[in-house]
């Protein structure tokens, strides 16, 4: 078996995602909300999910590529009658002072060679696949009814033959247009070709106002864009994954459903907007953030529905067989549950750049004292107890390193807050409360191995203790930096660059695939000790784990470079962002020469 790879490209338009097969398969579309029901899910279960393809009749190649710098997707077939293109994606642009975004899907099917002989399916199902649809046929579009929404299929081909499943020879360009709710009531060819037009120009106007370097320019680009449409634009929640269940290795039972907000994501999210200098989706993230804070008492939860919504039971789909028959298929995620302490601090850190970086007004925030002090009560709270860590352990609990270095780096952050909004009482306990976190983390190095284990008492090494480095908590040009990362690289690097998050055993047994965000971090981390031409090599080395779209997955196989894991995971993408980043950094190229500049 050689090596396993997603054959899906992701298109949205930050009300909702899809995953588009190269054989022309929605493989993955949840209708109206990124955790909503799929309306195709094959990439769950071929027979129960349905199917939206554009298939020819016989045997047929395939190569799918992004129109340059956007997310609209195209899937190229070639067949011995001829070659068509199909182009998809999901409307975004400004419209009435407003972003036009609709949930609807729009796929342009043109004849590029020849006379390819192709059928349009169209079986949208729901409730996970529980719910068939009825198909009722009309004039010039087909509805499907029974998901308690009116979902149509606009299209200037032959009805009879889409209804009927029929092939039918592609002499002339077809549109074929899906809606959720609001049916398209305008012409179809001329609404597809609009609706293209200013898509394109939309993203390619975002990706030219972001502020990326050179170093590895294509690759954080396409994680520029494939992190904007994990926003669900309506609330500012960023989710970790489109999707669920997709295993982290075959047989693992560790499928996990990842349509959620972590907040333990949030230093790492912001860090990649704030560096790409886009300050729209980053003020949004702070206001989901920020009413999280408000509604809560004295314990968050680590993660929330993209509306903020607590309750994330988590259910068993046992009527799915999964991902290549690995089930079991998850909804929900019994996580919200957990202790994670490490997320008082992220919350806090995300608050610091609208009192340091001055392009936000941060004068006008009359809730900063408020905010800062229920932030630090809360880690007051916690500071002293054992969690569940960064991966969720289900059945142990531990004094975790990374638990308290994110405290004593959210006390740092409400230091410096209270400092602009001079309030010397929240200096004075925010300067304590980082001293108690810190004594918590000297309990977890072992002077004999100069390396921080995870968590007090533990022997075990972790890779997310590499955040001491970056976060600035050990410095970067100490000695104790260097043996530090030298420890980890010893136990949990690979011969090819990859990072093991651990090494020991867990609730589930012992991981057989790396964590490809801990090779970022890896990266990040040889920069920060001066290693340059390291960190240059590794992030090189990472590269060709991506698919052939610039899309990584959560997981990496060691042994033959598979992917696994949800896909693609914003994580990856977001920690490819902030490794590049770091690396232009310490290069001193310029970080950006706009169109504007050079006019």
């Amino acid at each position: 078996m050689g090596r396993h790879v997603y054959e899906t490209g992701l298109i949205g338009n930050c009300s909702f995602l899809a995953h588009i097969h190269k054989n022309t398969d929605v493989k993955w579309l949840c209708w109206p909300r990124f955790d909503s029901s799929f309306v195709f899910g094959s990439m769950l279960d071929e027979n129960k999910g349905g199917e939206f393809s554009i298939k020819p009749s016989g045997e047929f190649t395939s190569k799918q590529y992004y129109q340059e710098n956007t997310n609209i997707l195209c899937t190229e077939i070639t067949t011995e009658t001829g070659k068509y293109r199909v182009t998809d994606f999901a409307p975004r642009f400004q419209q009435y002072d407003r972003y036009f975004k609709p949930l609807m899907l729009v796929r342009k099917i043109e004849p590029l060679e020849g006379n390819p002989h192709i059928k349009i399916v169209c079986k949208p199902v729901y409730n996970y696949g529980l719910t068939e649809l009825e198909t009722v046929r009309g004039s010039n579009h087909v509805n499907f009814h029974g998901c308690g929404e009116n979902l149509r299929l606009t299209t200037n081909a032959t009805i009879s033959y889409i209804v009927e499943n029929q092939y039918f020879i592609l002499k002339e360009t077809k549109y074929a247009i899906l809606t959720y709710g609001e049916p398209l009531e305008a012409g179809t060819e001329v609404t597809a070709e609009r609706f293209l037009q200013e898509t394109n120009a939309y993203w390619r106007t975002w990706v030219k106002r972001s502020s990326i370097g050179d170093f590895n320019q294509e690759f954080v680009i396409r994680s520029a864009l494939a992190l904007k449409i994990h926003q669900y634009e309506d609330t500012g929640a960023i989710i970790a994954a489109s999707t669920t269940s997709l295993p982290e290795f075959p047989g693992s039972g560790r499928n996990w459903d990842y349509r959620y907000c972590w907040l333990r994501d949030t230093y790492y999210v912001i860090s990649a907007l704030h560096h790409i200098g886009h300050f729209e989706e980053t003020e949004k993230y702070f206001d989901y953030i920020t009413d999280i804070s408000f509604e809560e008492g004295l314990r968050y939860q680590p993660l929330y529905s993209i509306s903020r919504q607590k309750d994330l039971t988590e259910k068993i789909a046992d009527h799915l067989e999964g991902y290549l028959g690995n089930g079991p298929v998850r909804i929900g995620n019994q996580a919200y549950e957990h202790i994670q302490n490490d997320i008082y601090g992220q919350a806090l850190i995300s608050l610091l750049p609208l009192y340091t970086d001055h392009r936000f007004v941060f004068s006008e925030r009359k809730d900063s004292a408020h905010l800062v002090e229920m932030a630090l009560k809360r880690i007051e709270h916690t500071i002293d107890e054992k969690d569940a860590g960064i991966w969720e352990f289900r059945n142990s609990a531990y004094m975790h390193c990374y638990s308290n270095l994110f405290q004593w780096a959210g006390c740092s952050a409400a230091l410096k807050i209270a400092r602009s909004i001079n309030n010397k009482e929240l200096e004075e306990k925010a300067r304590g409360l980082m001293e108690r976190a810190a004594e918590h983390i000297e309990a977890c190095y072992d002077p004999v191995r100069k390396v921080y284990t995870h968590a007090v008492g533990s022997p075990y090494l972790d890779a997310s203790t590499l955040q001491l480095i970056m976060m600035n908590y050990i410095d970067p040009n100490s000695q104790k930096a260097r043996d530090h990362l030298t420890a980890l690289e010893a136990e949990l690097k690979t011969p090819n660059g990859l990072f093991y998050r651990y090494v020991h055993t867990d609730d589930f047994g012992k991981p057989e695939t790396t964590f490809l965000i801990c090779a970022f971090w890896y990266v990040e981390a040889l920069a920060c000790v001066g290693r340059l031409d390291d960190a240059i090599r590794e992030f090189e080395k990472l590269m060709p784990y991506a698919n052939d779209l610039k899309l990584f997955s959560e997981d990496v196989d060691e042994t033959d470079g598979s992917m696994w894991g949800n896909f693609p995971q914003a994580y990856s993408h977001v920690g490819l962002m902030n490794a590049a980043y770091r690396i232009s950094n310490k290069l001193n190229k310029p970080l950006y020469l706009s169109s504007e500049t050079i006019k």
